[in-house]
């Protein structure tokens, strides 16, 4: 099986989502997810791709919904 390259697509979308305005939000967050998603499985590299998205994170973004979600990821993904 070929090794999926979709953690390369996600690190590159937050990198756009982060030099846009310096921060991300749920919806950069679900739109990077997405991309993890789309081949039914979430693999050790794009599970390494969102702890580094989310160890980017300030305080200050961490905050109401967007914790949650964060929260949820770690819980279901283990990151």
């Amino acid at each position: 099986m070929k090794e999926s390259r979709d953690y390369l697509e996600m690190s590159f979308h937050s990198i756009n989502c982060f030099s846009d305005d310096g921060t991300l939000d749920v919806h950069e967050l679900e739109k990077i997810l997405d991309i993890a998603k789309r081949d039914g499985v979430i693999d050790d590299n794009e599970k390494r791709v969102l702890a580094n998205i989310i160890g980017r994170l300030s305080d200050k973004e961490l905050r109401g919904e967007l914790r949650r979600r964060v929260d949820d990821l770690k819980a279901e993904y283990d990151i």
